[in-house]
């Protein structure tokens, strides 16, 4: 019962998440219903049994009744009478009447499912939309095309990233194709199906939860041997699975041979090749789906692994007793792969079967045989398993694949001759971050300069054509001045985004995580930390969010912790105005300086953390170096778009309705009289007075009233703070007409800052609390404690430092 319930909850989640119909299980229909058979999902075994007993598509099912205790559940099918314990009775999907009728006389019920369908016009039709509808769950290793895969089959916008860690939950699409819907859901990349990661854990939740019709494995074809041990995994499960042969143009560009047939027969899998890239490839696939899904593939067999004999021997006795209670097991996994994580002492499965009256016998019987095992071998379980595994990999790849030149591989050690060499990597890496800020700052400022020319002429429109009042304010100081001191700066986020996304897809970043494990390592991270680190000079959502792929519990909650401190895109608008304002000769190397001294920060708390509270990291450092690729134009700008795109999304929300809301308090209340200086007027405002109120906190850092209220503003999203400098300084009547003069010019000639103040500006900016959406993410991974520990921590180091950096340029400039 305990199996059943986590699967119906999880099988809730996602199809909430996907946006998916919710359709009912044969366990939910009530004494004396009836209803319609869609699917049985659920192992192999189990299907084929569960079929033999008259449980097919189409067919009508009636419940008799429940036991007292409401397991088992009698039906009556095909005229004779079956019963079925509700976990059984919970695999199979059933369409109800009162459904069908619905779907029949409302067609706009049916939409959410059959978008591109005609209307249903009998209950067989209904029948046979519900049993044409495929839900595909897409599994690979990390690097193995998997979601360029998913973009092919969905036509989805999801990023192509060359490094682990790229999808961090579920993606959803949908595919028409031959009269059928392809519901495709893209998992995280994972290695295998252990309970070791998140990303394993999910993957093999969502399989036992969702329990979807066919599994798409992708697989990089020139790395058969290192990615099949993941087709492995899955075998031992079970499920109806297709294997995509992925890149397979890089396979015959080596020179190497695959039957890939003869293969796919071998393990009872069917293989097709494709260059998701390129969508090649792609229907034939599809084809086989439909083939897999509707039992027509000759190909489709459930084989057994053999795991040696003296492994052999003791799976057989688990088997044979787990089999004998199979009816009160969740007949989500067969008996065997039940009895295979038993020796492995796999956690969840455990958690699963603890509740069961044998699962103490179950566990002395496993705990006997793991240490006859060991004893005769020499060797842990779980490291047996895995090398009877690619003992086996090895036999099948040995009569059917042919090893060619590898040329590829050649070029990706000649590359990282030179990329990873222990005197030219550094410099490269250091030339190449370089390179990427001084593009961000010095391409992006003609771009930038065009842009503001545009706002400052839309804003001379509104104040020449519009006659004088609130609304004509609001427009123009409000939102244009507002919105567009934020906008302004799209062109650099872009150019910053552009070099990432390349880095991202061609495979270098994972040389730069390489490069840096020895430097991680000293500060008390894993190499693998840096990957998530570079990433959150992008956004520190995702950059957080990556951070799962991490095996290491204390290296994974360090990263987490010190990734605010790497500077995103958002703060990227406010530094380049300051910069630009009181640094024009020198911004790209103040930029710069930013940007590295908030990685010194993040080395000076990780040391902390690391000798306060996880003097050891549990798990060495192991990371997948994946050959260099040149991505293609289309996808690389296609990601820095999909930033982009939020950026601009953000502004058209919480940016515009920031700069409201700080406009409307920096105009209200209206003076009495009209002779009233502009600056007294805002002091006098309601923004003023919140930022009178909390002058006394930044008056030590050379700050007034105005800075405050931009820092305040700034937690929920650091643009804003561009956009309320925006409004605060948008003073001068004479300025509204002409767009040429920057707010740059605003600043510096208010008087409100010297050096000294705005280098503390700066740095309080770099380091304190993150947004609202940072520090979501932490609660999120690691729970209120530690977000709020975050905000305190980040908030206060920001205050000490800015007050030293304002002292120190005060004593010697």
């Amino acid at each position: 019962m305990q199996g059943s319930c986590f699967s119906a909850g999880f099988r809730i989640f996602v199809q909430l998440y996907c946006q998916i119909s919710v359709v009912m299980r044969l366990s939910e229909l009530k004494t004396g219903q009836s209803a319609t058979i869609l699917k049985v999902t659920g192992h192999g075994g189990f299907r084929r049994r569960i079929v033999e007993m008259g449980f097919v598509r189409g067919r009508r099912v009636e419940v008799v009744l429940n036991a007292p205790l409401k397991d088992p559940i009698d039906y009556r099918i095909m005229d004779y009478e079956v019963s079925l314990r509700r976990s059984e009775a919970d695999l199979v999907t059933v369409l109800t009447d009162a459904e069908a009728e619905e779907l029949l006389h409302n067609p706009t019920a049916a939409e959410p499912i059959y978008a591109e369908e005609v209307p249903v016009r009998t209950i067989d039709e209904v029948v046979t939309r519900h049993r044409q509808t495929i839900s595909v769950a897409l599994v690979g290793n990390p690097n193995s095309g998997k979601t360029s895969l998913f973009n092919a089959i969905s036509g989805g916008h999801e990023h192509v990233g060359n490094y682990s860690g790229v999808t961090v939950g579920a993606k959803c699409g949908v595919r028409y194709y031959r009269g059928y819907r392809f519901e495709v859901t893209d998992l995280p990349g994972t290695y295998a199906l252990s309970a070791y990661t998140p990303e394993e854990q999910y993957v093999r939740a969502h399989i036992a939860g969702e329990m979807p019709d066919v599994v798409i494995n992708s697989v990089v074809a020139s790395n058969l041997e290192r990615n099949l041990y993941l087709t492995t995994e899955l075998i031992d499960i079970n499920p109806r699975m297709v294997v995509a042969l992925n890149m397979y143009d890089e396979l015959l560009s080596s020179g190497a041979k695959l039957d890939y047939d003869a293969l796919g027969r071998m393990l009872g899998v069917p293989m097709v090749p494709v260059e998701a890239r390129n969508h090649k490839g792609i229907e034939e696939l599809l084809d086989t789906i439909i083939a897999v899904y509707e039992g027509r593939d000759d190909r489709v067999r459930h084989i057994h692994i053999h795991q040696g004999t003296v492994i052999e021997e003791s799976l057989q006795l688990l088997n044979a007793d787990l089999s004998m209670h199979r009816n009160e097991l969740n007949n989500i996994f067969p008996p065997r792969y039940y009895a295979m994580k038993l020796l492995e002492r796999d956690r969840q499965v455990e958690q699963m079967l603890a509740k069961h009256p044998r699962y103490d016998h179950w566990t002395t019987l496993r705990d006997r045989e793991v240490r006859r095992i060991e004893e005769a071998l020499g060797e842990e379980v779980e490291t047996a398993l895995t090398n009877q595994k690619y003992g086996f990999i090895s036999g099948a790849l040995k009569e059917t694949y042919t090893a060619g030149q590898r040329e590829e591989h050649t070029a990706t050690q000649l590359i990282d001759a030179f990329v990873t060499h222990k005197l030219f990597g550094f410099p490269i890496f250091f030339l190449l971050m370089g390179l990427m800020f001084w593009c961000t700052f010095s391409l992006g400022a003609y771009p930038q300069e065009w842009i503001d020319q545009l706002v400052g002429w839309i804003g001379g429109l509104v104040d020449r054509w519009m006659p004088d009042g609130v609304l004509r304010d609001l427009l123009s100081e409000g939102i244009i001045g507002g919105v567009g001191s934020v906008i302004v700066f799209l062109p650099n986020i872009m150019i910053l985004y552009l070099f990432i996304s390349f880095m991202e897809d061609s495979g270098y970043l994972a040389r730069a995580a390489f490069i840096m494990d020895r430097v991680m390592h000293r500060i008390g991270l894993h190499g693998k930390s840096f990957i998530p680190l570079v990433m959150g000079f992008g956004c520190n959502v995702p950059a957080i969010m990556a951070c799962r792929t991490i095996e290491s519990r204390s290296s994974r909650l360090i990263t987490i912790l010190i990734t605010p401190f790497m500077s995103c895109s958002a703060r990227l608008p406010v530094f380049i105005l300051l910069a630009g304002a009181f640094f024009p000769a020198h911004a790209g190397l103040v930029l710069m300086g930013l940007y590295l001294f908030g990685v010194l920060m993040a080395v000076l708390t990780a040391r902390l953390m690391r000798k306060l509270f996880y003097p050891v990291d549990e798990t060495p450092f192991v990371m997948e170096l994946p050959p260099y690729r040149l991505p293609t134009w289309k996808t690389t700008l296609t990601h820095m778009w999909d930033k982009c795109a939020q950026y601009l999304k953000k502004m058209g929300g919480m940016i515009l309705i920031a700069s409201i809301i700080i406009w409307f308090l920096s105009y209200y209340p209206r003076p009495e009289a009209t002779n009233i200086p502009t600056e007294n007027h805002y002091e006098q405002s309601y923004l003023g007075r919140i930022g009178k109120a909390c002058e006394p906190v930044f008056a030590p850092l050379g700050l007034e009233w105005k800075a405050g209220v931009s820092l305040l503003s700034g937690v929920a999203a650091k643009e804003i703070i561009v956009s309320t400098i925006g409004v605060l300084y948008a003073v001068d009547e004479t300025d509204a007409d002409d767009g040429s003069i920057s707010l740059k010019r605003k600043l510096v000639s208010s008087g409100d800052y010297t050096t000294a103040s705005a280098l503390a500006l700066l740095v309080f900016i770099l380091l304190y609390l993150p947004c609202i959406a940072t520090i979501a993410a932490i609660r999120s991974e690691l729970g209120w404690r530690w977000a709020i520990g975050a905000l305190l921590y980040n908030t206060a180091l920001a205050w000490a430092v800015a007050w030293v950096i304002y002292q120190l340029t005060n004593l010697f400039i």
